[in-house]
Parts: C-alpha cells; sequence; structure tokens
C-alpha cells in the first residue's frame, strides 16, 4: 500500500508539474484527491487492514494529501500569473496612440459657429448676456417700445397672437423692457433668441429666425458711440477689411434710426451678383434709443440715453457661408451642414 501511495503522488507530481492552465489542474485534482480518485480509494481500503498498519497507511496518506495540495495550490498559482500577464499584454492600452474613429463626429451647425462669433464679440466689448421669454406680452412687445395702437406690425397679417395680450414675439426688442425694468443702469447687454412672423418661407424669409440684440445704456450716449461700437463690432465678426456704411432710417423705438450697410463680402465692394453691382449689402438696423422708451421703463431720459442694435443670426451666417438660401439653415440636410 504504502508503494502504491508512492507512486500515485510522483505521478501526480509529474502531471501537476505539466500542467498548462487551470482544467489541467483540475483534472489531476479530480483524478488524485476527488471521491473516486486515486488516493481516495487507497483510504477506503484501510478498514481491512490492522490497527498499526492502519495508524501507518492513514499518516502517510494524509502526508501525500498535504503535499499534494500545496503543489496544486502553487502550480495553479504559478499558471494564473501566466494567464493575467498575457491578457495584460493582449489588453494593453497605448496611450500615446491616436484614437480610433468608429464613428463620425459631429460638426457645429453654422448657425452656432455664428451665433458665437457674434457673442464672443460683443462679450469681448464689455456686453453680457440677457434672456427672456418667446411668450410675450403685448405691451412689452408693442406699446412700451412706442409702437402705436395703429401700427401695421400688430395686425395678424404680421404678429401670431397667443390672446389679445399674448404675442409670440416679433423681436428680442420687448427685452429692453425687462432689462429696463429690473437692471440698474448703466448696463450693456446682448440678447439673443429666436423671433416670430407671420411670413412665407422662401429663400430669403423665415417665419421662425434668429436675432441678436443689443442695448447700451448710460449718461451722455451719442451716435458717435453707437457707430463705433458697430464699427468694432462688425469688424470683429466679418474681418477688419469691413466698411460700414449708415443711412438714415425709422423704427418706432429709436431715434434718430439707421440701417447699417457693411462692404459685400462676396466682392469686397468692387460690385457683383449678391450685392446687385452696388458693393455694399445691408446687415441691420440701429438708432438712439426713443426717449419715450427710457421713460416708459421709469427712468428719466433727461439723464440716462441709450442706443440698441439687431441682427438677423442667419443673416451674418448667410454671408459669412456664402449661402444663398435660408431654408437650408434650418431643414437640417446633413449633406449641407457637413461642410462646416
Amino acid at each position: 500500500m504504502l508503494e502504491e501511495l508512492q507512486r500515485i503522488k510522483q505521478e501526480a507530481l509529474e502531471r501537476i508539474a505539466a500542467a498548462n492552465d487551470e482544467a489541467d489542474i483540475e483534472a489531476v485534482s479530480v483524478s488524485t484527491l476527488g471521491r473516486s480518485g486515486a488516493l481516495t480509494e487507497i483510504l477506503r481500503t484501510m478498514g481491512k487492514l490492522d490497527k498499526e498498519q492502519r495508524a501507518e497507511l492513514g499518516q502517510a496518506s494524509n502526508a501525500v494529501k498535504k503535499e499534494l495540495e500545496e503543489a496544486i495550490a502553487i502550480r495553479k498559482a504559478a499558471i494564473m500569473d501566466v494567464v493575467m500577464e498575457r491578457r495584460f499584454k493582449e489588453e494593453a492600452i497605448d496611450v500615446s496612440e491616436p484614437g480610433k474613429r468608429l464613428l463620425p463626429s459631429g460638426r457645429l451647425h453654422p448657425m452656432t459657429q455664428a451665433y458665437r462669433e457674434i457673442r464672443d464679440a460683443l462679450i469681448g466689448m464689455g456686453f453680457e448676456t440677457f434672456d427672456g421669454p418667446e411668450v410675450e406680452y403685448e405691451e412689452y412687445n408693442f406699446t412700451m417700445l412706442n409702437l402705436p395702437k395703429d401700427h401695421p406690425a400688430r395686425d395678424m397679417q404680421d404678429t401670431f397672437y397667443i390672446s389679445d395680450r399674448l404675442v409670440l414675439r416679433t423681436h428680442t426688442s420687448p427685452c429692453e423692457i425687462r432689462a429696463l425694468l429690473t437692471k440698474e443702469p448703466p448696463f450693456r447687454i446682448a440678447i439673443p433668441g429666436r423671433v416670430f412672423r407671420v411670413d412665407e418661407f422662401d429663400p430669403s424669409h423665415s417665419p421662425v429666425f434668429m436675432q441678436m440684440e443689443g442695448l447700451v445704456i448710460d449718461r451722455n450716449i451719442s451716435l458717435a458711440d453707437l457707430k463705433g461700437t458697430l464699427d468694432v463690432f462688425l469688424k470683429a465678426v466679418f474681418g477688419a477689411n469691413i466698411r460700414t456704411r449708415f443711412r438714415p432710417s425709422y423704427f418706432p423705438f429709436t431715434e434718430p434710426s439707421a440701417e447699417v450697410d457693411i462692404s459685400c463680402t462676396i466682392c469686397d465692394g468692387v460690385g457683383c451678383r449678391v450685392c446687385k453691382g452696388t458693393g455694399w449689402i445691408e446687415l441691420l438696423g440701429c438708432g438712439a434709443t426713443n426717449p419715450h422708451e427710457i421713460e416708459n421703463c421709469g427712468l428719466d431720459p433727461k439723464e440716462w440715453s441709450a442706443f440698441a442694435f439687431g441682427v438677423g443670426i442667419d443673416r451674418v451666417a448667410s454671408l459669412k457661408y456664402r449661402i444663398t438660401d435660408i431654408r437650408l439653415l434650418y431643414e437640417n440636410d446633413a449633406r449641407f451642414l457637413k461642410q462646416f
């Protein structure tokens, strides 16, 4: 029995040493130490031996079992180290290697790009952004901006009415009223947002479009401040070579009022189809804030003066990126957007 025990041990140790993976180790353990293993079979025969032989065989069997269990544990740990090292090599990531683009990357919408350029230019000039609701009081949208009751802009043919008192704002100018009512002057604000007008959807018109409005209020504000501000602002957006031109105009909420043209971004002012041969493109409206608007907001127009201007963000995007149909900016056709 003792000789058989040594044979089983030697054979098991050889198999353990030759094991290459956990499955090999498990097979040795089961075939040697399992319920039907070779060592277990020997232990089952101990009942046929006398007392002295049983004691000797039991002691030897326990020693062999302990030795084999330790050998199995050591070999199993060694195999696990090899497996882990192999996994580390296979799954290693070179952090210095350029990433692989599995999905196409997104792009900023041209309207977003234009908005950010306008916003950043104004913030760089000391403006802060100010926001207001898209569903606005008729009083803020018209009355307090000095638009009389019979003004054609109030007609349902031009304005979306929610109720007698509520409209979808037709411009961002109602935010001027909200700012003048809530903020302590002096201040400079830039007001971005969507506006709504009853209009046909065609290459140059949309019932929904984006505006950026600017308002500056302080003591002794003059038209020279307005012209200087807009000249610096437009050069920041369109480039240092852009020239500006002011033409007299009329808006109920500014007095005096002006339209601002810039030299054509397509032909550099020489004359082309886009500017209709004039070398100039109309861009925005502006003016000195009407004293009635300032007074309507509870401020003294003799102490405070202001100027305001408004520009269409889609208009800027169209000029900067030479887009001839405004509808392309709102249809979200991926073939168009991927160009930007």
